[in-house]
Parts: structure tokens; C-alpha cells; sequence
């Protein structure tokens, strides 16, 4: 409705949405007078009918209608159901109008409905909403069953939501799972310590638990910043017209983690840190640093104080916040993240969601070959698109750097600048755009008629090019037709051999045939030197020395090439290059056609003459093939470890290498790196770094695969004898001077003022991805996430990668019908083969693992409260997850997930008062314990063996074991289900010590 009231060109309105989403700014907007002549408009929720009052109001018009929080039946989980409002709100909102004058309310429903079906006075809130907390409360009064007690109310809760109720907080560990099923009270549970410290804080029991789980793994801090963050109302601002930048600060807050939850962190740290340095010391300065960084000071400060109070109420269970900075090594913080992304998993249990996996081979044909991570497409582009890319490009300056747009008919395709000494990633930008089209961001270009331009130029002949390939590279400053392919290979013009001897060096040293400069593991750039292309570098460098350099006629920006001084051998020469950043008077600059990079001062900085621009850049970029990070790699580190890292340039340093190209995608080269060592055998170094545990072998693209096969052909054959597609031919010149007369009548304005409008489609990533529910209840609902959360758009880095990626919500909401679910404050977590299952089994109250047919391996589990011994029907249905193994997960690993389970235990629920009366000393010594126990399932020096999925044939039966021993254990909050062999239990555990 705001947008259909703005778009009233012809009626003088101010329109204004109130809602408690927008901003406090925005919301003192309505308080604003209306401009003489113009009417103010107020689009409220049901926000207006107490918490604001404007005094200029003189209509309310009522449409009797509110949305109310309410519990789903069949979920649970909380839904804004559309209903009548009572009669006693319907007369609030009436009260809006008339403040300092005549008002007048006009409600859009008959009269006679008015008076028989709009209720009298709201729902009670008992009736509606959850019981966690009042249960809680009730069972520390210990006056016996919650129903008997509840039953005294005014206005009491039915007996079905109470057991309802009961259940969801065994599920989360505040009543104890009894050990024996048959004894299993449905209307009662004993209460543990967890649930005591949950029932003294002002928060839901998941973000409680939270807070304990924390404690235990002594992240307690940052878990008391995200509870009492998640608590209020989220202090992020994404104003009405600025949701893209209010998007892109959050991003930048969440660092690599894309986590909600510890972008909140990372804010309110930096918040903190600011008033500490005394940077904030003024209101105005603060209001200004949270307008700069998009968060309201109000709630941020409100976050604080609920912060402070948490604080305080945990010391009375002997919790407390460790003053002592941790003794912080290269991996402590990499480390410190993942366990609190585990932390989250675990108090946010069943709240596990994964990814469907895209189709490669239909993505690779709509983005017609183009790299996924650095491209996206858009529909419906009008004829003569390529006349527009001007207006194309400042759309999406927003996002990022545009280096190239190439029109395909009525598709185009945006490609973005990669920082080529950055690891291999999706592109900020491509999230950014894709976000774009989630948010509806209007995309239209002003145009001209596709007949008005065959009318006004060359007579018409321009025709032939309405539907030809046009390629406009912003970096190279040129707009020339493309030949039609859809080959994924990109023609190997540098590599006239599969083999390739190289040297690396930090800085590239003219000693070897090919010399590298490393950008992480596995990555590198480098430049050959074999005769044929040391002389054309060699008449490069000169031509560029010979000429009369001029200084850059504009200012020097990121992705712009130019010419850049280097010394080498005490002679400074220039050199083509590309600036990567611009900081003070100083750039970093990468040279393409050796590799490496530098900081030149920006007045030392050159234009480049046209005729070297369209010189292909001599340097090549190489990966290691069929290789990944370990677990271990991505725990501790960025991607890749500094362990990692350090092996890496160790092995490629100090001795010849042979590289054998195996495929070539988006220019760059995918290789096997052989190492010679004296007289010793060629050692391949993907081969040491995945048996020292830094790497794990990984399956190639599929567009690699493609690559591999058509250079085995190429490679077969003579290079000569290949068709040269860089060559022109007489058309391509014809066209290419068509599109040049047609560019040129376009901005002489020949063509005159543009008259059409085009609402362009997208853009789009085919790589993006969708994801569903782990739980049995949601496994087909279609879900959405919320457009503030960092992961409303991920899209596939490894495509190629069948394992599972997981997301962990901190809430769901169900629409109307239940048939969608809506996340929010979403964390994704790291890209590790095996963890879902391994987190599922670590957090759920009960789990019952599947074997196969012969009892030889397992093959699944499935996670949830268990069953009912004498109906055999589960316990909780709807929340059980039944999960098929990925991964090869063996008696050891289960016995490991019990004794960490166990660990936690000590912790967080033995007795009724946990570690309330345990030295600080001893709750540090369990901490580290737990910790240790947690990094030591994950970071194996020998990763879990890769198997392929075998989903149980009786999905979320319970008590379904194949003649094997059940091995039952006390556990935090409940059985652990174990069909093992009980001899091979007990020998693990005698070698734990336990």
C-alpha cells in the first residue's frame, strides 16, 4: 500500500509506515508537520493503538484487523495469525484521532458484523502463547503436577498444551528424560539445574540455554551478548531506503562466520570499544557512529543493560564472565568462533535446516559458461542493450565493481571485479545483487524503441545486430562483438604444454621457466619465461619504457589498469598493472603478466596507452585440483589454518616443481604440483598436505570435468592445427563498426531524448540456494529467510561438494497456513562433511542409530525424545530429525560424542545444582576439558571416509535395531540409544579412562 500511495504522482501526499521494524528515526517521522498543500499519511500496525499518539491525526480509518501472535497446533512454533480485532482495541485506535481537534474513524466492516462477530476483548494471553516460562515457574513452587496448579487460573490453558509444553522442555534439558520410558510422566518432569538457572532469567529457555552452554564451553560473554541481543528488539537499522546498506554493514560486522548471532557480537563489541577509548563520549557522536554503521543507540544501550542484568543473575549459579584475557595464539580466534557456532547449534536444537544442491550442468548453461562467482544474470534486456550500459552499470555501482557486461539477446550478463590475490569465493557484490532482486529493487532503463533506432540509423542495416553477442569490458574501455559459444574451456593461448616446470618465490625472480607468488594454499599466480615468452615480455617492458608517460587523467580507483613502477636489479621500469586498493597517496597494485603486487605512491602512477590494453596479460593463475580444506584447516583458520599455510609455502619453496594442468575454468588453471627434492621421486604435494591433516581430497566441478575432457582432445592434436578464435573475420569487423556508429549516435544524442521505459528481470545466480528442515514436521514445508538475515542469500562456493551444508535458526515463525516457515537470526555453519549428523547426535535427548542389513556399519540416526515403551509411538514426533550418514562414523566416534555429552553434563545438569558449589579452578579445568573434547571430535588427523547416503527403510520408527545390544547412559538431558557391540563399548571406554 505505501508504495501503490507514493506512486500517486498526480495526488500531494506524505506517507509514512509505523511499525515496530523501522528505525526510531523513521518512526519520529510521523511527528513531522506535512509540507503546505500536502496530506500526511500514516500506514500503522497496530502500534499506533497504544505506544504513539500524534496530536495532528484527524481521520482513523480501521480495517478491524490484527495480527496476533498465537502457538501453531501442529508445530509449536509461533505463528502472526491474521484475526478480528476486539471491540476494546477497535475503540483505542478510534482514540488516535482527535487529539487537538474535531477527529473522525471510519471502520471498514457492516455494522451487524460489528456487532456479532468482532469479539468483545482479546484472547488471554495464557490461551495463546507459549508456557514455557510460567511451567518453569510453577515447578520451582514445587505444589506438584504444572496442569493441577495451571488448572486454578482465571482463565486456565488446555491439558493438551501443557503436555505440549512439557515435552519441549525435556527437548531442551529444563525437565529430566526419565531413564526408564515406561515411567516417562507426561504431565511432569523432574527439574534440573538447567532448568532452574531458566527459570530465574528474563529470557526464552533456548537462549538460557545458550547462556549455559556458554558457561561451558567458556564462551559465556558472547552468549550473554546474543541473548540479551536477541531478547529486544534487534539493534541492526535497515531503513525503509537504505535496506541494501543497512544489509551490507551487517555482512561486513558477521566477517566470514554468516552469522546473524555473531555480527550482534562483533556490533556490540565494537560499540563498547568505542565508548572505552572515550570516542563516544558526546550523545551526538554516538548518534553518529550508529547512523554511520546502521544501529540505533537506544537499543543497542537497552541490549547493555539487559547484558548487565544477565550478568548479575547467573553469579547466584556461580557463572561468571572470566575477566582474564585468554592466552591468545595464531588459531585462538578461529577456534573461539567455531565453538561458539556449535554453542549456537546446541541451544537452538531442532532448529537444523540444509540445502538442496544445484544443478551444475543447467547452471553452467544459464550462465552460458561465465563464472558463477563473480556473475549474475538479468532478463528481459530491450533490443540494442549493449546502447545502455552506461545505465546498467550505475545500477549495480551499489554492489560493486563492474568489470564487464556481456548482452546475449534479450539476457545480459554482469560480471564483477575479483581481487585476484583473494582466495576463490563468491563475490560480496553477486549477494549483494541477488539480494537487489529479493528486496524488488525497480530495475528500469530509459530506451529507445527498437524500430526508432532502425529508423534514424544507416537506414535500417543496424538490424542484424538486434540479437548479436556484445561484449562492454570496463577495464579494457572497449564495447566489441562476441563469437556465440558455450564451451567452458577457455582456449589455452598460454599453455602450449600439459607439463610445466615452475620455482616459487615471494618476489618473481626471472630464474626458472615459470615463477609463482602465493595466494593461500593451493592458489598462486605466476608468469612463464621459456624463450618464446621472455622475449615478448622482454619487448613489452621496453615498448612501455620507450613511450612518453603521461599521469592518469582521473582518479586512480580500484580495478583500473594503468602503468606502475617496479625495482628489480636496482632499475625501476614500468610495468602494465591493476590497482587493488587506494589508501591516503599510496595503492596497491597487482602487475598481470608477472603476478606479483606493490604499493606505489599514486603520483607515480601512469595512464596506459589503448594499443597495451588490448595485449592479453601475460600472468596465469593456478589451483591445486581435487583438494580441499580439512576440518581441521577450517577450524583453525581462515579457510585455510596458519599451520596450513606455513606447510604449504614450505613445500613449494626452495626446489624445482613440475605443474601438470588438469583443466582450465574461467582462465584459471586447475594443476597437480609435483615437488623434486635431490635424487628423490616427484612427491605431489596435495598428497603430503592430506596426509599431514591440512587437506582432504574433493571432487572437481563439473565444469572442470567438461574442461578436462576437451583438453585431452585439444592436447591430442597439434596445436597449430587448431582454429585461432582470437583472429577477426570480415563480419565481426562489420559488426564492430555498426555497434561503434550506433554508440556514437546514441551519445550525440542523434537518436534524441529516450521515450520507452524497461523494467528489467533479476538478477539472478543459478548457484543460489534453497533450503529445507531437518525436523519431520517441516521436512516439506517450503521455507523462507527473514530479508535481514545475513544467509537470505547463499549462494553454492563448492557446487561440486554433495555434503551437507547446515543452518542453525535462533526462531522460526510459521505463516498463516503452516505451510511456510520463516527463519530468523540464522547462523551457517562451516562446510565440514559429517557435521549435521554430528551436531544432532551431540545435542538431541535421545538418539537411535541405524545399521545396515548385515549389522556391519552404521548408516544413519535418528535424533528426538524417543518412544513410548508401551504404545511404541514416539514421544515428540514432530521435532524427531532421521538423518543418513555422509560420512563413515564408527563405534570410537559415538563413544566420543558420549563422553563429550557427558562432559557438558558435569557442567550444566548434574544434581539440582550443577557447579553452583565448585571452585573457580575446577569450573576452569571442566571448561578446557570440554573444549578440548569438542575440537578433538571435529580436527581428526585422518578425516571420517566419504560413503554414499543410505536412508533407513522404516524412516522415524523408533526401536527398529537389527539384534544388537542396547546400551543405555545417563545422559545431560536424557538416554543415549546406543546399538553397539557392548564388548566393543566397553574396551573404548577403558582406553578414555572413564
Amino acid at each position: 500500500m505505501h508504495e501503490l500511495l507514493t506512486n500517486m504522482i498526480h495526488k500531494r501526499l506524505q506517507v509514512y509506515p509505523l511499525h515496530s521494524s523501522v528505525t526510531l528515526e523513521e518512526q519520529n517521522n510521523v511527528f513531522l508537520s506535512p509540507v503546505p498543500g500536502y496530506r500526511k499519511i500514516i500506514l500503522s500496525t497496530n502500534i499506533a493503538e497504544s505506544s504513539v499518539t500524534v496530536p495532528d491525526v484527524k481521520y482513523v480509518i480501521d480495517f478491524c484487523l490484527t495480527r496476533t501472535l498465537v502457538c501453531d497446533e501442529d508445530t509449536n512454533y509461533q505463528s502472526l495469525r491474521l484475526s478480528w480485532a476486539s471491540k476494546t482495541s477497535c475503540d483505542q485506535r478510534k482514540g488516535r484521532a482527535g487529539r487537538v481537534s474535531k477527529g473522525y474513524c471510519y471502520r471498514l466492516i457492516h455494522r451487524d458484523f460489528w456487532d456479532s462477530a468482532i469479539p468483545d476483548h482479546v484472547v488471554p494471553e495464557m490461551l495463546r502463547c507459549p508456557l514455557g516460562s510460567t511451567v518453569l515457574k510453577v515447578k520451582l513452587l514445587d505444589m506438584g503436577e504444572p496442569r493441577a496448579l495451571l488448572a486454578t487460573a482465571l482463565s486456565p490453558p488446555s491439558l493438551s498444551d501443557i503436555e505440549r509444553t512439557i515435552l519441549l522442555l525435556k527437548e531442551v534439558g529444563a525437565l529430566a528424560v526419565s531413564g526408564q520410558r515406561e515411567d516417562e510422566n507426561p504431565h511432569d518432569g523432574e527439574l534440573t539445574f538447567l532448568g532452574r538457572v531458566l527459570a530465574q532469567l528474563p529470557v526464552s529457555q533456548q537462549l538460557g540455554k545458550l547462556i549455559v552452554l556458554g558457561h561451558v564451553f567458556g564462551c559465556l560473554d558472547e552468549c550473554l551478548i546474543i541473548a540479551a541481543a536477541l531478547s529486544l528488539k534487534n539493534f541492526f537499522t535497515m531503513p525503509f531506503r537504505q535496506h541494501l546498506d543497512g544489509y551490507r554493514n551487517k555482512v561486513h560486522f558477521s566477517g566470514s562466520s554468516r552469522s546473524d548471532c555473531l555480527a550482534l557480537v562483533e556490533a556490540f563489541r565494537a560499540w563498547q570499544a568505542c565508548r572505552q577509548r572515550g570516542e563516544l563520549r558526546h550523545p551526538k557522536d554516538e548518534l553518529d557512529w550508529g547512523r554511520l554503521n546502521y544501529i540505533q543507540i537506544k537499543r543497542i544501550r537497552e541490549v547493555a543493560e539487559l547484558y548487565e542484568e544477565l550478568k548479575n543473575r547467573i553469579s547466584q549459579f556461580n557463572m561468571f564472565v572470566d575477566p582474564r584475557h585468554p592466552v591468545l595464539d595464531q588459531e585462538y580466534p578461529y577456534k573461539q568462533r567455531f565453538i561458539l557456532q556449535v554453542v549456537l547449534a546446541g541451544a537452538f536444537y531442532p532448529n537444523y535446516f540444509t540445502f538442496g544442491q544445484p544443478d551444475e550442468e543447467m547452471a553452467v548453461r544459464e550462465l552460458a559458461g561465465r563464472d558463477p562467482k563473480t556473475t549474475v544474470v538479468l532478463k528481459h534486456i530491450p533490443p540494442y542493450g549493449f546502447l545502455y550500459y552506461k545505465q546498467l552499470q550505475s545500477l549495480f555501482r551499489q554492489c560493486g565493481q563492474v568489470k564487464s557486461i556481456v548482452f546475449d539477446g534479450a539476457k545480459a550478463f554482469v560480471e564483477f571485479s575479483r581481487n585476484p590475490t583473494e582466495r576463490f569465493k563468491t563475490l560480496p557484490a553477486v549477494n549483494l545483487a541477488v539480494k537487489m532482486s529479493q528486496l524488488k529493487v525497480s530495475l528500469e532503463l530509459s530506451i529507445h524503441a527498437a524500430e526508432e533506432i532502425e529508423g534514424k540509423v544507416q537506414g535500417g542495416s543496424v538490424s542484424k545486430l538486434r540479437n548479436t553477442r556484445v561484449n562492454v569490458d570496463f577495464q579494457k574501455q572497449t564495447v566489441d562483438p562476441m563469437q556465440v559459444s558455450f564451451n567452458t574451456l577457455d582456449r589455452p593461448r598460454t599453455v602450449a604444454d600439459l607439463l610445466l616446470t615452475v620455482d616459487v618465490t615471494e618476489v618473481a625472480l626471472c630464474a626458472h621457466t615459470l615463477l609463482l607468488q602465493v595466494v593461500e594454499v593451493g592458489h598462486f599466480w605466476g608468469y612463464r619465461i621459456d624463450e618464446r615468452n621472455a622475449e615478448l615480455l622482454r619487448q613489452l617492458t621496453a615498448e612501455i619504457n620507450r613511450l612518453e608517460l603521461v599521469p592518469l587523467p582521473i582518479h586512480p580507483h580500484p580495478d583500473l589498469v594503468c602503468l606502475a613502477p617496479f625495482t628489480d636489479y636496482n632499475k625501476e621500469s614500468y610495468f602494465r598493472a591493476q590497482i587493488l586498493y587506494v589508501s591516503g597517496n599510496s595503492a596497491e597494485v597487482f602487475f598481470v603478466d608477472y603476478g606479483n603486487r606493490s604499493h606505489v605512491d599514486l603520483d607515480l602512477l601512469r595512464e596506459i596507452p589503448c594499443q597495451l590494453l588490448e595485449l592479453p596479460f601475460q600472468a596465469l593463475e593456478f589451483k591445486i585440483c581435487k583438494m580441499r580444506p580439512s576440518a581441521k584447516s577450517l577450524i583453525c583458520g581462515e579457510h585455510w589454518s596458519g599451520g596450513a599455510n606455513g606447510r604449504f609455502a614450505a613445500l613449494v619453496s626452495g626446489c624445482p616443481l613440475l605443474v601438470k594442468v588438469f583443466s582450465i575454468v574461467h582462465s584459471v588453471l586447475h594443476v597437480d604440483v609435483y615437488r623434486y627434492s635431490g635424487a628423490q621421486d616427484a612427491v605431489n604435494i596435495r598428497d603430503v598436505l592430506i596426509r599431514e591433516g591440512y587437506a582432504e581430497l574433493a571432487e572437481e566441478s563439473y565444469e572442470s570435468k567438461q574442461s578436462y575432457e576437451v583438453l585431452k582432445g585439444f592436447f591430442a592434436k597439434s596445436v597449430d592445427t587448431m582454429p585461432d578464435g582470437s583472429v577477426s573475420s570480415p563480419m565481426k569487423d562489420d559488426e564492430k563498426h555498426l555497434i561503434q556508429i550506433l554508440l556514437e549516435s546514441f551519445a550525440s544524442n542523434r537518436l534524441g531524448a529516450p521515450n520507452c521505459k524497461a523494467v528489467l528481470h533479476g538478477p539472478f545466480n543459478p548457484y543460489e540456494l534453497k533450503c529445507h528442515s531437518l525436523t519431520r514436521i517441516s521436512k516439506f514445508r517450503c521455507v523462507w529467510i527473514e530479508k535481514e538475515s545475513i544467509n537470505s542469500v547463499v549462494i553454492s562456493d563448492s557446487p561440486a561438494d554433495l555434503h551437507q551444508r547446515m543452518l542453525v535458526a535462533a526462531s522460526l515463525s510459521v505463516n498463516e497456513t503452516g505451510s511456510t516457515m520463516l527463519l530468523r537470526e540464522t547462523s551457517l555453519m562451516p562446510h565440514i562433511p559429517g557435521l549435521p549428523a554430528l551436531l544432532s547426535m551431540l545435542f538431541a535427548p535421545v538418539m537411535e542409530l541405524r545399521v545396515d542389513r548385515e549389522g556391519k556399519c552404521y548408516t544413519g540416526v535418528l535424533c528426538g525424545l524417543g518412544w513410548n515403551s508401551t504404545t511404541e509411538a514416539p514421544i515428540l514426533p514432530e521435532h524427531d530429525i532421521e538423518l543418513a550418514f555422509d560420512v563413515c562414523f564408527n563405534v570410537e566416534d559415538i563413544v566420543e560424542i558420549n563422553i563429550l555429552r557427558a562432559a557438558i553434563n558435569k557442567l550444566a545438569c548434574d544434581g539440582p545444582h550443577g557447579p553452583k558449589y565448585l571452585g573457580p579452578e575446577r569450573i576452569a579445568q571442566l571448561q578446557e576439558n570440554a573444549r578440548q573434547k569438542l575440537l578433538g571430535l571435529f580436527c581428526r588427523l585422518k578425516p571420517r571416509e566419504k560413503i554414499t547416503p543410505q536412508w533407513h527403510e522404516k524412516p522415524y520408527e523408533w526401536n527398529q535395531g537389527y539384534h544388537w545390544t542396547s546400551c543405555h547412559c545417563r545422559l545431560r538431558h536424557g538416554t543415549l540409544s546406543l546399538r553397539c557391540r557392548a564388548h566393543e563399548v566397553g574396551r573404548i571406554l577403558e582406553s578414555h579412562g572413564k
